[in-house]
């Protein structure tokens, strides 16, 4: 891959400062273009901010190098979901070029155009058609050089794996790394030309391996860390027992004494730095420290009362019709409360950063979903001006919405510049569990009615705490309304006893879990079978074809619930993805254990970039998905947490997977959808159908674990 110098800013920078600083570059076309107003007003109208210090020179999205390297420059980041890959295709099939001759630079802030962070399934979607623009108005700036150089007329050039030549005399051809000639070249083109049609690609929508499975299987790819700097010291930091706690007094001084031991009090932060971890860590716990906890009398226990004693103002997301008519339509009502725990990411790396401060700049290597913002967030807590700190993401081992504060690099900045030592801060397993922003716990309240034919025809919905996403009802229901108290953007301690945030998919797993198992028991209700009950309420075409999709796939067979056959069925919409999910489950009346064995997803993405990056994402979202479906919840009281590892806190094993099967529903007149996060969105919602069908046990609390499917088992009778 080659080095490359800062070359872009955001869009405040001038053409001049620009191809100044681009003179270092060496070989390259540097291309200015205006986005296209339409294009812009989209990405802006539809996400707001996120269009908002978008670069609009050329180079901040790729650069052509004399030796024939294309070089894709993003900055989003690298943290298992594809992009890696992806975003290489749509450069290469727009630029007409071979995807081998693509590099690949992520998340630096100093190299890759701004970027407000990789979460939400944006990468594909939102930064793809930026990139595809560039190139091609690059594509179209090459063929007006080459018919200079080759005297012959533009609209007879064609273009080829990195080559344009004439289409009337193929000899007459010239290379991209050619016409660069290592110069800067200053050209833009009046319009943009019309990016190409579906039916011409020749690499998007091919599946290609991953990029980085090789290095990450034989160990090769680096985190933060693995990053090892000369002089580099451990910090580890003085942390407080409880959410809530306040410092009274610290004595540092048996820390002090520990040789080689640096002890560094910066604001309320105290933190022994070493050049060896496990001494640090030791001096760290000599620290004497007297804190005053909290006794907020809230716990996991009583967090669901806690939510409707004094709920925030109401937010409605969606209504129509009327529900007082609805209720008055109504044959049948059924009427539920549905739970959820707090869930915590859990990523395989903890958060970590190592920072260096030196000859007044600053640069951390950082675990962060978003190096844009914690760039602006370093450069105000340490007073630096923004060109003098730079932020360098390796690879990173999981995020799912969890590593978007990045806490740990503005930490190790911090102690870098107090010491004048590189530094890192890599939290332990506890630290990571401790200062997440964990998925919140929340209620569902569903009251819905329908005729004696099945037709639903109420439908009032409330959700506590866990956000609107996914809440808004697809199904088609004449009087409904659907209302949100607070979310997963709630600050923390007061409603929440500890900071809550996005955790993939945010609100949508709650809502769709809570949603479907009250669709499947008004199903049996009705005497009818849960596919056909759904079928029967809906008129949206693209979840009517995922459905069927699945359905022909798992080989579905109409019963009525429950059938004693353990089939689940679950839909949902997210990121503009339409998936359906049907499962085979297992319960053991006696003990409550509950058996996946069968999953199959059906999804409508729009057009595929990359299909088997598509089924890789949706195996890893099913996969994941059985974590907080059966197992995964924090236990806590007044502000301290209860699972600070993996011997309490229960991950998805291997020997839990069943038998996954993927469909990709072909939507090729749809752009690109996200893919990154909608297929574990389901498994809340199909494995309770599962359940529900197997034994007649309502479960209405996740993660359904086997004392609670033991409990609704004798609720039930």
């Amino acid at each position: 891959m080659p080095d490359i110098a800062p070359t872009s800013e955001p869009a405040s920078m001038t053409r001049r400062k620009f191809l100044k600083q681009l003179g270092v570059l060496g070989g390259g076309i540097v291309v200015y273009f205006t986005w296209g107003d339409a294009l812009l007003l989209a990405q802006t109208r539809r996400e707001g901010f996120l269009g908002a210090r978008i670069p609009t020179d050329f180079n901040a999205f790729l650069r052509i190098g004399s030796d024939e390297r294309i070089t894709c420059l993003t900055g989003k980041i690298e943290m298992g979901q594809g992009p890696i890959t992806s975003l290489p295709q749509m450069l290469a099939e727009e630029l007409d070029v071979s995807i081998d001759a693509v590099d690949i630079i992520m998340g630096d802030t100093d190299l890759c155009p701004w970027d407000v962070g990789t979460f939400g399934s944006l990468s594909t979607r939102h930064f793809g058609p930026f990139l595809m623009e560039a190139a091609a108005e690059a594509k179209g700036v090459l063929k007006e050089l080459a018919a200079d150089f080759l005297k012959v007329p533009v609209d007879r050039l064609k273009t080829e794996n990195g080559i344009v030549f004439d289409a009337k005399d193929p000899g007459k051809r010239v290379t991209y790394g050619q016409l660069t000639k290592g110069k800067i070249i200053e050209k833009h083109l009046e319009k943009i030309p019309p990016l190409k049609p579906v039916a011409e690609y020749q690499i998007m929508g091919k599946s290609f391996l991953r990029r980085d499975a090789y290095d990450k299987v034989t160990g090769k790819a680096k985190y933060s860390g693995d990053i090892r700097l000369p002089g580099m010291l451990y910090a580890c930091i003085l942390r407080p027992p409880a959410h809530g706690a306040e410092l009274v007094t610290a004595d540092t001084s048996d820390a002090e004494k520990v040789p080689g031991a640096r002890v560094i009090r910066e604001g309320q932060m105290i933190a022994v730095l070493h050049d060896l971890p496990d001494v640090a860590d030791k001096a760290a716990k000599m620290i004497k420290a007297e804190f005053k906890r909290p006794n907020t009398g809230i716990d996991d226990q009583n967090i669901f009362d806690h939510f409707l004693k004094k709920p925030p103002s109401p937010q409605t997301v969606s209504q129509g019709g009327s529900l007082k008519q609805g209720e008055k339509l109504a044959d049948v009502v059924v009427e539920e409360t549905y739970l959820n725990s707090y869930v915590a990411h859990a990523p395989m790396e903890p958060h970590a950063a190592v920072a260096k401060f030196e000859n007044g700049k600053l640069t951390v290597w950082a675990s962060t979903q978003t190096p844009f913002p914690l760039k602006d967030l370093i450069v105000e807590t340490l007073k630096l001006k923004p060109e003098n700190v730079r932020i360098i993401p390796p690879f990173v081992g999981g995020g799912f919405g969890g590593k978007g504060e990045s806490q740990q690099a503005v930490e190790a900045a911090i102690l870098a510049k107090a010491s004048g030592r590189p530094v890192q801060v890599a939290w332990s397993r506890a630290e990571e569990f401790y200062y997440d922003t964990f998925r919140p716990a929340a209620v569902v309240k569903i009251k819905a009615g329908m005729s004696k034919t099945g037709e639903m025809v109420l439908w009032d919905y409330q959700v506590h705490q866990a956000g609107d996403g996914g809440s808004e009802l697809f199904y088609n229901v004449p009087n409904h309304q659907e209302t949100a108290y607070g979310g997963w953007m709630s600050p923390g301690r007061g409603t929440h006893p500890f900071a809550v945030g996005p955790w993939r998919a945010p609100g949508n797993n709650t809502n769709t879990y809570a949603r479907e198992l009250h669709i499947n028991l008004l199903a049996a209700k009705a005497g009818m079978d849960p596919l056909e009950f759904r079928l029967k309420n809906l008129t949206d075409q693209r979840m009517i074809g995922v459905l069927k999709a699945a359905a022909q796939k798992f080989g579905w067979t109409p019963a009525k619930p429950p059938s004693g056959r353990g089939y689940g069925i679950a839909c949902c919409i997210d990121v503009g993805t339409y998936v359906a999910t049907m499962a085979e489950v297992e319960v053991d009346k006696a003990s409550g254990d509950i058996r996946v064995k069968r999953v199959v997803a059906a999804q409508d993405m729009g057009f595929v970039v990359n299909p088997e990056g598509a089924r890789i994402q949706m195996e890893g979202c099913i996969t994941m998905g059985l974590g907080y479906s059966l197992a995964e919840e924090i236990r806590f009281k007044d502000g301290e947490i209860f699972d600070q590892n993996f011997d309490t806190y229960q991950l998805p094993l291997f020997s839990w997977l069943p038998k996954i099967e993927t469909v990709l529903v072909e939507n090729n007149d749809l752009a690109p959808q996200g893919g990154g996060e909608p297929a574990i969105v389901n498994m809340g919602g199909v494995i309770a159908t599962a359940i529900h069908d197997a034994v007649g046990a309502k479960m209405l609390q996740l993660p359904m674990t086997p004392d609670r499917v033991l409990a609704a088992l004798k609720q039930a009778g």
